[in-house]
């Protein structure tokens, strides 16, 4: 990364922050709707970016069929240990199959 673009980036942030600081609460509940679900897409964009990316490119192996079982494991309102434990089981047996 450039010093340009780690100067903008920071002047960016540096301007939001300002930006709400002096707006106030005039923005705050306009915004809400979109602020309450951030955290949850950015969680989710983290979990996709680290199961299928592999540096430039993109990777389908056994930490897909981790997340895919883990996933089902939720929709099924299992605790979050048994999820968790699931993702593992599926994702090391696979990899010791494969």
């Amino acid at each position: 990364m450039s010093w340009t673009a780690i100067l903008l980036l920071s002047g960016g942030c540096y301007g939001a922050k300002l930006a709400g600081v002096v707006a106030g609460d005039r923005f705050g509940r306009l915004l809400e709707p979109v602020s309450a679900l951030l955290p949850a897409a950015l969680f989710a964009a983290i979990v996709v970016l680290m199961t299928v990316g592999d540096g430039a490119s993109i990777s389908v192996d056994a930490r897909l069929a981790g997340v895919a079982a883990a996933t089902l494991a939720v929709l099924r309102r299992a605790p979050f240990a048994v999820v968790v434990t699931v993702a593992m089981v599926v994702t090391g047996g696979l990899r010791l199959v494969a």
